[in-house]
């Protein structure tokens, strides 16, 4: 791994564990083990990093799509098949940007909103329908928000599943 993707690493951990205001360059820096020259020359200030984190959260949220786009199952099944993950990598990088305040980080706050709308995009181009849409795309926002703070809730996907061909099958009727 890169002393880069090391740095983000550790951002994320901290962010996600002890806050923004944990995550200084010196915390940042010690944690990765790397000097503070080291972090410096990859992200010359605490805004570069922060930049960083949402560069990579672009990057991982073009992936994602990717996939959703080219399941077989198609994109809504595929999206709410991957809502209850929140371990990923792309996952851990939204969440650690969640942390921080949209007003003093109003590139995080801008990557979390193009992440959900693209992900809407997608399930809106194969479903054709707004309303059935976005309606799929709650139930996996649904399913993200329990796995994240019910952590022993049991998700019954296969019901959900079952729930999306019944939706996708008004839509073209």
């Amino acid at each position: 791994m890169s002393a880069r993707d090391r740095i983000l690493d550790t951002l994320e951990v901290i962010l996600t564990t002890e806050g923004e205001r944990a995550a200084t360059l010196d915390a940042v820096a010690a944690r990765a083990k790397v000097s503070k020259g080291g972090l410096l020359y990859h992200f010359p200030n605490r805004e570069a990093l922060i930049l960083g984190l949402v560069d990579r959260a672009d990057s991982l949220g073009a992936e994602y799509l990717e996939r959703l786009r080219h399941d077989e199952a198609g994109p809504a099944v595929a999206y709410l098949r991957t809502s209850a993950e929140t371990t990923t990598p792309f996952d851990r990088t939204l969440i650690a940007l969640s942390r921080l305040g949209s007003d003093q980080h109003p590139a995080a706050a801008a990557v979390l909103r193009r992440a959900q709308e693209a992900w809407a995009a997608v399930v809106r181009e194969e479903i054709g329908d707004e309303a059935v849409s976005r309606a799929i795309v709650l139930m996996g926002d649904g399913l993200y928000y329990n796995a994240l703070f019910q952590a022993e809730t049991p998700h019954d996907i296969d019901a959900l599943l079952s729930v999306v061909e019944t939706l996708r099958a008004s839509v073209k009727r």
